[in-house]
């Protein structure tokens, strides 16, 4: 009797010990921990020690080769600025601004930072920090041109960067696209499109309005800028979809910035004013 006894009591314990067992390990496979994905991005900036920053190095006055051949520009001081506050380096690397989402996903840049104009279409492809600067799509023309509106230019040669929100902006303005769609010229850079307007190859020129005040306050008399636009949007830099953890550190950098007055000050020292989003 005492040894059924004994043998029924280890049978019970040998079950709970498998049913136990097989217990923890459906918790383990259960558990949130084991299967959530973590997201390294700022932890990988911080291990490597900098972030690369992508650019189309002749978009004056945000990001440009000076006399010396030297990368200098707005945005260049306020990347620069950002990387102190978070502790990292930032490396310049130039790119085909057409490919520049091409570049982030390969992780051949971090960052997109350049007048980077914020649309519904970019918004699917990168996240954006919060906007630092409002902008607009301007037509500029020659001085003497006798262009006054969007519909005079029906039939005329208007120069557009390959890539840009100013491309994007015409073509959501759809009345006016059907009118110019078959005189549209790409351009790599809007710098290259000023020169051919100047050359008498365009009739207008679609860009940003940051980036026309600055090269036509270059060019005194030689330019002039149409009341009607292409509408606003703002600036923002892009980063990879998945790197929500390196844009909030991007966004406290940035927000500082602005808080302290920094960004103001670099705004005055390119722009003689104060354009920054508060």
């Amino acid at each position: 009797m005492k040894r059924n006894l004994v043998l029924i009591l280890l049978l019970c314990f040998s079950l709970t010990l498998v049913l136990g067992g097989c217990g923890s390990a459906n918790n383990t496979d259960k558990d949130p921990q084991q299967t959530a994905q973590t997201d390294t991005s700022w932890q990988d900036i911080q291990d490597k020690g900098y972030f690369v920053m992508g650019l189309d190095d002749a978009f004056p006055p945000m990001g440009y080769r000076d006399e010396n051949n030297e990368i200098v520009g707005f945005d260049i001081d306020l990347a620069k600025e950002a990387a102190k506050r978070l502790g990292v380096d930032v490396k310049f690397q130039t790119i085909v601004w057409e490919s520049k989402v091409e570049e982030l996903d390969s992780g051949n840049i971090d960052v997109i930072w350049n007048g980077f104009s914020v649309t519904p279409e970019r918004e699917k492809q990168v996240l954006f920090t919060k906007p630092y600067i409002k902008n607009r799509q301007v037509i500029v023309v020659t001085a003497d041109s006798p262009i006054k509106t969007k519909a005079d230019l029906e039939g005329k040669k208007i120069g557009i960067q390959a890539g840009s929100s100013a491309q994007d902006a015409v073509l959501a303005d759809k009345a006016t696209y059907e009118v110019i769609k078959d005189n549209i010229l790409e351009f790599d850079d809007n710098v290259m499109a000023m020169r051919d307007l100047k050359g008498g190859g365009l009739d207008a020129v679609v860009v940003d309005i940051i980036v026309g005040k600055y090269y036509v306050s270059k060019h005194p008399g030689e330019y002039k800028f149409l009341e009607e636009d292409f509408g606003a949007e703002d600036f923002a830099v892009g980063l990879r979809l998945t790197d929500k953890a390196f844009l909030a550190e991007m966004n406290k950098a940035l927000d500082a910035m602005k808080a302290d007055g920094t960004a103001s000050q670099i705004s005055d020292k390119w722009f003689k004013e104060d354009i920054i989003n508060k």
